[in-house]
């Protein structure tokens, strides 16, 4: 399953930005590095993006920066983590995660009440999914299990969840910096979610 691709040149002349504006962007990490993908073409070696998450993360940009200084921005956007502690009532009370799906969490952790952005971001990945419907509950515990192995390379990283069945057994995987992937024949994603945009939903709400 690869992702759509587009090159910088149709990039530019769809959002109308410039081509200063693109790589002051980059060097203020609103863009990821690993965004910029380069490519071998009939007329050279040529940039492309990945076309859902750049046009998405250019018109972010466009509509906060009327608000927010870009060094504002890169602080909000940025995958890095950020330092915060609440407990699981607050968590609660501000909707980022339901009680069910945070009691679902803490069995997997008995005796912890704090949590760190890290494990705010596992529960709200699980209440993404468990509420879309997209996954059944042992997904979801496989999936959680799968976030807390990987904690260190989450928050480095851009990476992807995908979630597949067949012939009924579910497999949950992880993706650092995957231009695409493919299955054997039968295989169903059932479910896929960004992390590195998860992250930034998560940083709007708790900030």
């Amino acid at each position: 399953m690869s992702e759509e691709l587009i090159s910088k040149k149709d990039l530019l002349s769809l959002t109308g930005i410039s081509y200063g504006q693109l790589y002051r962007w980059k060097r203020k990490d609103l863009i990821p590095e690993e965004w910029f993908i380069r490519k071998s073409t009939f007329t050279g070696q040529e940039t492309f993006f990945p076309k859902e998450r750049i046009l998405e993360r250019i018109e972010k940009i466009q509509t906060m920066k009327e608000n927010l200084s870009l060094d504002e921005l890169a602080d909000l956007l940025s995958p890095n983590v950020t330092e915060i502690i609440l407990t699981k009532d607050e968590l609660i009370k501000r909707n980022i995660v339901s009680e069910t799906v945070m009691n679902i969490y803490q069995e997997s952790e008995s005796g912890h009440f704090q949590f760190d952005f890290s494990r705010i971001l596992e529960a709200n990945v699980l209440e993404k999914l468990l509420q879309s419907g997209e996954i059944n509950l042992d997904e979801g515990k496989m999936l959680l299990q799968l976030l807390k192995l990987n904690r260190p390379l989450i928050e480095q990283k851009h990476g992807e969840i995908v979630i597949t069945r067949k012939l009924g057994v579910s497999s949950c995987l992880l993706l650092i910096n995957a231009e695409s992937f493919h299955f054997e024949s039968g295989t169903k994603v059932v479910a896929k979610l960004s992390l590195l945009t998860c992250i930034e939903e998560l940083k709007a709400k708790l900030f």
